[in-house]
């Protein structure tokens, strides 16, 4: 009887995430994300400090300037160099992605658990609450946010972190109900742990594998409520660059200045490109339910 790489996994005792690794490994889109997205990752640290130039660094005499050997993405209205703005908003659209969703993940996460752990009344106004606070309109929710803390970069992803933390409650809180009766947790219950023990050594760790999934789908989602908000003019304030600001620039000037789009935006979606397909293959390697394996 010839035995299968499963059979034999199986009897070796392979781990959920040697198991989802195997998975993953045989997705070659995910695996093509997350090579980009290291790719983009590298390219935004280490770039802006090879590049002869500075962020900032005007030459308003040079103006908005086509690719050339000097500048190899051409420059902008005030003669900055395009590359450099690109990496270094690189730094910032990934920074904000990666911090509002880590924020929106632990307020979501404990939220959610405590939610569903607690049952009855206290999952009813807890869960009310987030049913409120989804119907208050973002752009709203983010411009008052900033009235009150000032246009800084930091308060700018603790807004958007604080708006999507609700989708993570509701997650987390669905998959609290479904583990609370399970035998592990009954167990724990009847040893007389505390409910902040269980909730945060049982409940929490078996539910990291939706988590995980919905992150890296919320990562490309944050870029693009960045972006959005830099069309409005709340997000981040020149001279800093982001990548939804220089694709707001290119947006200005694109008949005259084609390039001061086309880049960002190229490289903007191939960046979301990555996160989606590496989400979609995450998504896949860790529920098995829905693997095609």
């Amino acid at each position: 009887m010839v035995s299968s790489p499963e059979a034999d996994a199986l009897e070796k005792g392979v781990s959920l995430w040697e198991d989802a690794w195997r998975r993953l490994r045989k997705n070659r889109l995910a695996l093509l994300g997350l090579g980009v997205l290291i790719f983009v990752l590298l390219l935004s640290l280490i770039g802006p400090l090879c590049s002869p130039y500075g962020y900032e660094r005007q030459d308003t005499a040079l103006g908005a300037a086509p690719p050339s050997s000097r500048h190899w993405l051409g420059t902008d209205m005030l003669g900055r160099d395009l590359l450099t703005r690109l990496l270094h908003g690189g730094r910032v659209s990934l920074g904000i992605g990666l911090s509002a969703t880590l924020v929106s993940l632990c307020i979501g996460v404990i939220y959610g658990a405590i939610s569903g752990f607690a049952g009855g009344h206290v999952d009813r106004v807890m869960m009310r609450l987030v049913d409120i606070l989804y119907a208050l309109p973002f752009t709203v929710f983010v411009i008052i946010l900033m009235v009150f803390f000032g246009r800084n970069f930091i308060f700018l992803f603790i807004a958007i972190g604080a708006v999507e933390w609700l989708t993570t409650a509701r997650i987390a809180r669905g998959q609290t109900l479904s583990l609370r009766h399970r035998e592990f947790v009954e167990a724990a219950i009847l040893l007389g742990y505390s409910r902040t023990r269980i909730v945060l050594r049982h409940i929490i760790p078996n539910m990291l594998s939706p988590i995980i999934i919905y992150a890296t789908l919320t990562v490309p989602r944050v870029m693009l409520l960045e972006a959005f908000l830099s069309f409005l003019g709340l997000g981040v304030q020149p001279p800093m660059s982001s990548w939804g600001l220089l694709i707001r620039e290119g947006v200005e000037t694109m008949e005259e200045f084609p390039w001061l789009l086309f880049f960002p935006g190229i490289l903007f979606t191939l960046t979301l490109f990555a996160l989606n397909a590496l989400g979609d293959g995450l998504r896949d390697a860790l529920d098995p339910r829905i693997s095609k394996d």
